[in-house]
């Protein structure tokens, strides 16, 4: 089939690149839209710290006789990319009917777009943003609503890219843990017993003071990913910046349950957390992922609606790893939390690398259970 690539340029493009997935999953009770303002951030200049970090970003749309049959972004980031040997660019936010050839059109399309730029590969699909969000091809758990900040699939998008004929670059599980279920005898016995020394406390994220404890969180976060268990994940590692902790707070403090997010610290020090929001794809399934004004009053009082919430960031500073910090601020977590927001049935998290199997154990052991796969996928340019 002939298919033809149109780079998006004006409104109504950007409108066919949101509309596609719309339309794609109309019959499907399992999808919820992203947000498309949080789409839209990943493609603003003025956003997206990416650009000024000498990354290019351009999206596409796949056209068969003038009707949008497939959508697409390609972008090199130099500060991730060159971690690679060869340095592979990025593709993402894919999404095609199920159509023969859709798929090589977009991968053939998206090779000679690297070879321009020097690139010997790519990989995909990924964030031209935030690593943990709209990220990979669903491959597993399609019986389920996908979680806030990630997308949903049709199987046969595994089926099209495989006909590409990809190296498979990772495989992303997130978690799912039911709060009904009682948490393990062992652990609550190392909480209670880490909660009983003087040196070590835990509390609730501060709303108050948020600049203050995101900065607190992001230098925990840096160190505890800069020094991984699994050297391997290093390599994609690049630390989060003072800009893009002040983004994310001003984007989530409205939804942010202080109860569901601790912070541990050990002599006053602060050595690990757990940052979680409700599942805000409950409200975008309610008003076809915009978020006007006039919607503004689904968030009044959502916080006591979600069923269904994730954990976004959580991490230990290496030097207080092996003290069971991660089981004191995960069980304190979920004691506070069925107190205090006992409509949250679900917690979906993790964004675990099936290669993190140190982050796996932890969360198995923690009675979590794989809900959802995401594949990422890596491609040569020869």
């Amino acid at each position: 089939m002939s298919f033809q690539i149109q780079k998006i340029k004006t409104q109504e493009h950007i409108n066919a690149f949101h509309e596609l997935p719309e339309r794609l999953h109309k019959e499907c009770s399992w999808y919820r839209p992203p947000f498309r303002f949080e789409v839209e951030n990943v493609f603003d200049r003025q956003k997206n710290e990416r650009f000024q970090k000498g990354g290019v970003c351009e999206r596409f749309l796949v056209l068969e006789d003038e009707e949008v049959v497939g959508r697409f972004a390609v972008f090199i980031d130099p500060e991730k990319d060159d971690r690679y040997d060869p340095k592979l660019g990025g593709i993402g936010f894919i999404e095609m009917e199920n159509k023969p050839g859709v798929a090589e059109a977009i991968v053939d399309f998206a090779k000679k777009w690297h070879q321009k730029r020097g690139y010997a590969g790519f990989r995909g699909p990924i964030n031209f943003g935030e690593n943990d969000t709209f990220w990979g091809i669903q491959t597993g758990g399609f019986e389920d609503h996908n979680v806030y900040g990630m997308l949903y699939h049709h199987p046969y998008y595994e089926e099209l890219i495989d006909a590409t004929n990809p190296e498979k670059f990772d495989d992303v599980y997130m978690y799912q843990l039911d709060l009904e279920q009682p948490l393990p005898e062992r652990l609550l016995r190392i909480t209670d017993r880490l909660k009983s020394k003087d040196h070590i406390e835990v509390r609730p994220i501060d709303k108050k003071n948020l600049e203050w404890d995101g900065e607190m969180i992001r230098q925990i976060y840096n160190r505890a990913f800069s020094n991984q268990v699994v050297e391997e994940r290093e390599e994609e590692f690049i630390g989060i910046t003072q800009e893009t902790i002040r983004q994310m707070i001003k984007k989530l403090k409205p939804v942010l349950m202080p109860e569901t997010s601790p912070i541990a610290f050990v002599n006053g020090k602060p050595a690990s957390f757990l940052v979680s929001v409700p599942d805000l794809h409950e409200i975008s399934a309610k008003t076809g992922g915009t978020l006007n004004w006039w919607q503004l009053y689904h968030l009044f009082g959502f916080k006591k609606r979600a069923k269904k919430f994730r954990p976004l960031a959580f991490g230990t500073d290496p030097k207080y790893r092996g003290r069971g910090l991660e089981a004191l601020v995960f069980i304190e977590g979920f004691r506070w939390t069925k107190k205090h927001y006992p409509n949250l049935k679900v917690l979906e998290g993790g964004f675990v690398s099936e290669k993190n199997w140190i982050m796996r154990r932890s969360l198995e052991a923690l009675g979590c259970e794989i809900a959802k796969t995401y594949r990422v996928y890596k491609w040569g340019c020869g």
